[in-house]
């Protein structure tokens, strides 16, 4: 990056409750959970360092002081970072506001990424922010392409990249481009956000600077994108990870044969552990078992003979000996005992014992 824009900085916003991921958020904002071995915000992180971010302003919310505990100055990451937590809940833009007053940059027209921690992607932040600098846009946005826009509001551009609107959801959107929640935006523009309520980029912001005439563009790429804020996506993207489907500089080891085993997991060699799936410190898994695409917190265990399949188990669960859990989450220090069929998104909350039983359970049950 010319050496005019640095420092480059950057916000992430991290205020979220992560109600979509429960129980397994009850215990650690949904960036701090384990995936692909490091937390989920690690991955950012390194991503942002790469492309040539400096400095990066967390900005903070639900379970506030859990960050600063894991990540401390960031240097592990070859950053600086700063913490400013929101009192209440503040939506994006009035996140990115509050956040603001932590940068270190003066300069009006300076560049500053924003990135939602809902987020895997693997797109080009760099060729971003140059279509940003080269067409002095007031804020450029991520656009992707998905398969079913109607589940998302779409956002619309015109043959030279300029943002014309921000479109609800509706069964019949007229691109099937959505916002990815990366943004560069000029420093001055983050000013003129209102400060201190609850202010939204899609339905006020970037709207008002589009009425008011000033450019907003859209940067369009198609590489891999994810937002991870359910617990299949959640899994999805892990495995994702571990399998080399976008590119990981924080895994903490080499992934083998699928999968990746971290400190003192243990897998028998009877056992088949595939799908990159992820066997979290202390983890283990138990002659026979089949464990496919799923994420092993820390201390889980899976049982001889056990099945386990686009799950997550979280730190110190237990699944028994004969047990089946296929697309369910089971909170920390569960156990779910022999006999148990969990399927189709079932989730069991932290400490619950379901005993031996030949009971089948899913999400309807």
């Amino acid at each position: 990056m010319p050496s005019d824009r640095e420092p480059l900085e950057a916000i992430v916003l991290v205020g979220g409750q992560g109600t979509r991921l429960r129980p397994l958020t009850l215990s650690a904002p949904k960036p701090l959970l384990p995936t692909a071995g490091v937390p989920f915000l690690a991955h950012l992180l390194a991503r942002a360092a790469a492309s040539g971010v400096t400095h990066v302003v967390l900005a903070t919310c639900y379970k506030a002081s859990m960050f600063s505990e894991v990540f401390g100055d960031g240097s592990a990451f070859g950053l600086s970072m700063s913490y400013v937590t929101e009192d209440e809940p503040l939506d994006t833009a009035g996140g990115i506001r509050n956040a603001a007053k932590a940068l270190r940059g003066s300069n009006p027209a300076d560049p500053v990424v924003v990135l939602n921690c809902d987020i895997l992607s693997g797109h080009d932040l760099s060729a971003q922010l140059d279509l940003h600098v080269k067409t002095d846009a007031a804020v450029t946005l991520h656009l992707v392409p998905v398969e079913d826009p109607s589940r998302f509001g779409c956002v619309p551009t015109d043959d030279a990249g300029h943002v014309t609107a921000f479109l609800e959801k509706t069964p019949d959107p007229v691109t099937n481009r959505i916002n990815a929640g990366c943004y560069v935006f000029r420093r001055d523009v983050i000013d003129t956000i209102p400060a201190g309520r609850r202010v939204s980029v899609e339905r006020e912001t970037f709207p008002g600077l589009i009425e008011d005439g000033r450019l907003v563009m859209g940067y369009h790429e198609s590489a891999y994108w994810l937002d991870v804020g359910t617990p299949q996506a959640f899994v999805r993207g892990s495995c994702d990870l571990v399998l080399g489907l976008l590119p990981a500089p924080a895994l903490p080891s080499r992934p083998a044969a699928g999968r990746l085993l971290l400190d003192g997991a243990t897998v028998a060699d009877g056992a088949e552990v595939t799908g990159g799936t992820t066997v979290g410190v202390g983890a283990s898994v138990a002659d026979g078992a089949v464990v496919s695409g799923s994420v092993l917190f820390d201390d889980a265990s899976v049982g001889a003979g056990a099945i386990v399949r686009d799950s997550i188990l979280g730190r110190g669960a237990v699944v028994e000996a004969g047990a089946i859990v296929v697309d369910a989450v089971i909170g920390d220090g569960a156990v779910i005992g022999s006999g148990n069929e969990l399927t189709s998104g079932i989730r069991v909350w932290p400490g619950t014992r379901l005993e031996p039983t030949s009971v089948r359970f899913s999400a309807d049950t």
